[in-house]
């Protein structure tokens, strides 16, 4: 088998080349730090565990677990498609770095997007396929987050509690939920021809670029597989909101599916919409609001909120730093001239 050539093997020991590795140490940092910022929040967390009923607490984690699980679930039909039969045990840790990658770095999911499509390769898809196992997910979140929208709109109307100002919210998160993956296909389109000249100079933007044009348009278009991982991302944001119901429940309040769904899906379009990094302040603030708008005591709002923050951003600290410094630890131990 013939070896990568003298060109190929200079760009893999180029700085350019080695900006991924960078960002896994930078994840690590990152995670550290705001770990000391926020301590006093963790602390929270750790008080409202300890007055909890912890069966549902037990629940609430499994619930989280699943929302893991179906991310995996996706990943893996488009392995499948793209022939990789990578298996759903080693899909599971990939999806904890993803989302540690996504917190720690808040740069709309690129961060978390480019570490998926170095570990898929990792794992045997080819560079194509695993970048299409990205604009697919991209797709099929924003579809389905917009409809999840839709719902929680409804359900804010049927209760009397939608505003102009929820409307015109709305309205932007439906601009920027067509926009962000019409721009991901357009993107997969042209590849680096959509760079201007200066642009390509800088080796991290011309690999970004030219990687996701690699992607397969047969698998980026395959209207079979959009549906079905659009209803997977369905399920996901599904399990969230019970996520937030299981929270209220531990605190002893017997709240409907609606409030914790309406809750939980307007703090995360306030999120995706603002500018503050995962939300932080924001998130909490409009999901105590709408909870209160829904019929839930101030007191419970704020605890259910604090509860459920806790499952998304704080358990997960952990594990997240775990397979992100093993696969720190795997890609520097990555031959640099192997065979191709």
């Amino acid at each position: 088998m013939p070896r990568r050539s003298t060109a190929k093997a200079r760009e893999e020991k180029s700085p350019a080349s080695n900006w991924r590795t960078w960002l896994l140490a930078l994840l690590l940092i990152s995670a550290l730090v705001f770990a000391g910022f926020h301590w006093g929040d963790v602390k929270k967390f750790a008080g409202l565990l300890s007055k909890a009923q912890p069966l549902w607490l037990l629940g609430a984690l499994l619930l989280q677990l699943g929302t893991y699980t179906t991310l995996a679930f996706e990943w893996r039909l488009v392995l499948h498609a793209g022939k990789c039969r990578a298996p759903l045990p080693q899909l599971l840790p990939l999806t904890v770095t993803k989302h540690f990658a996504d917190q720690m770095v808040p740069t709309a999911g690129m961060s978390g997007n480019v570490v998926v499509v170095d570990r898929l390769s990792a794992l045997g898809a080819s560079r194509g396929t695993a970048v299409a196992a990205v604009i697919l997910t991209i797709i099929a979140y924003y579809a389905s987050y917009a409809v999840t929208a839709v719902t929680a709109l409804a359900l804010l109307w049927l209760g009397g509690n939608t505003s102009s100002v929820i409307v015109g919210l709305m309205a932007t998160f439906f601009a920027v939920a067509t926009a962000i993956p019409a721009v991901a296909l357009w993107l997969q389109k042209k590849g680096q021809r959509v760079l201007p000249s200066w642009l390509q100079q800088f080796g991290a933007l011309r690999e970004l670029s030219d990687m996701i044009g690699k992607a397969p348009t047969r698998l980026v278009r395959n209207r079979r597989l959009i549906l079905q991982m659009t209803l997977l991302n369905g399920i996901a944001f599904a399990l969230d909101a019970l996520t937030m119901q299981f929270c209220l429940f531990a605190l002893g309040v017997h709240a409907r599916f609606a409030a914790a769904f309406a809750g939980f899906i307007m703090a995360s379009i306030v999120t995706t919409l603002g500018p503050i990094p995962m939300g932080l302040g924001s998130f909490e603030a409009v999901s105590i609001g709408t909870l209160r708008a829904m019929g839930i005591p101030f007191e419970a709002a704020l605890s259910a909120t604090l509860l459920f923050r806790g499952f998304t951003l704080w358990v997960p600290l952990v594990p997240g730093m775990i397979t992100s410094r093993r696969a720190l630890k795997q890609r520097k131990s990555r031959p640099k001239t192997a065979v191709s």
